[in-house]
């Protein structure tokens, strides 16, 4: 049985990449000259998360000159099975309004697994890390860290969910569908963004659901949440980032969430399959049952 790849060196460049990150943006954050754009997909873009990833981009082109590079403002460069993934500064939003909730992300995926991630959070004094078979952390440092696992809940009706806002969900057409899932769980709150998922990680929230999103926005948030014992998957329940939108669970919820947001196409193939494998007809039966059956208890 061959031994697994040890990814140590690269993590502690990703902590080295993310500490540059953070000298940078925490200098621009509230900065009064701060310069916003807006991009063609009409989100903004300041000149902090351009700096951020001209950084790590440099660092990368000497220290892994081999490996390829995906980023949020500069697209991909490199041809290589090793394909770093940077988000450098995920809830630009945020920064620009001078909401301290944000943060740069970092991944490395090989062979199209994700294979290490960290999110730095500056702002909040926080960072996360996770690799391959070594589970999911939280700390100030690789020596002072704790592990990240997470929660137990087992129904809905006990669950914490976390999203980031209802227009996604409406543009996509499955705003009802939403709230019906809401509507079944014990508590919901728009931590948004990365926040989310790494609150998940910690236990202290259990199903997490965002309708639209890019590789960038979901490779790092992937290995820490599955790293600490939770399922990360599309809509169309494909397990990895590689989708365009996520449900993130504790596990034990996945298939719930999924009876209510999973992608049906209402021109699928006569027999019935839907993307993810499943019968498309039986996944509409189970939203149906999962929205009338009455709480438990």
């Amino acid at each position: 049985m061959p031994m697994p790849l040890d990814y140590t060196d690269d993590l502690r460049l990703a902590h080295v990449l993310a500490d540059d990150a953070d000298s940078i943006t925490q200098a621009r954050f509230k900065a009064l000259d701060l310069h916003v754009m807006t991009k063609p997909d009409l989100t903004p873009v300041s000149d902090a998360d351009e700096s951020v990833e001209e950084a790590i981009r440099r660092t990368l082109s000497r220290v892994r000159s081999r490996d390829a590079v995906v980023g949020e403002e500069q697209g991909s460069t490199g041809h290589s099975q090793r394909r770093w993934i940077v988000d450098p500064i995920d809830g630009t939003k945020n920064f620009v309004r001078g909401v301290p909730v944000w943060a740069t992300l970092i991944a490395l995926a090989v062979d199209d697994e994700v294979v290490l991630g960290v999110v730095s959070a500056p702002q909040l004094q926080r960072r996360w890390w996770a690799s391959a078979g070594n589970g999911a952390w939280t700390g100030r440092s690789l020596l002072k860290a704790t592990q990240c696992h997470t929660s137990d809940v087992r129904r809905l009706e006990d669950a914490s969910l976390s999203y980031s806002s209802f227009s996604g969900w409406e543009e996509r057409g499955q705003l009802e569908d939403f709230l019906a899932l809401s509507r079944r769980c014990w508590r919901t709150r728009a931590y948004g963004d990365f926040w989310s998922y790494m609150l998940l990680a910690e236990g202290a929230v259990d199903l997490v659901a965002e309708p639209e999103l890019a590789l960038h926005d979901m490779a790092a948030l992937d290995i820490i949440v599955r790293e600490a014992g939770g399922r990360f998957t599309s809509l169309d329940g494909r397990d990895g980032p590689w989708g365009e939108n996520a449900i993130a669970s504790n596990t034990h919820l996945h298939e719930a969430a999924l009876a209510f947001l999973g992608a049906v196409d209402d021109d699928a193939d006569p027999d019935g399959h839907a993307p993810g494998g499943g019968q498309v007809h039986d996944l509409r039966e189970r939203r149906r049952a999962a929205a009338d059956e009455p709480p438990l208890g």
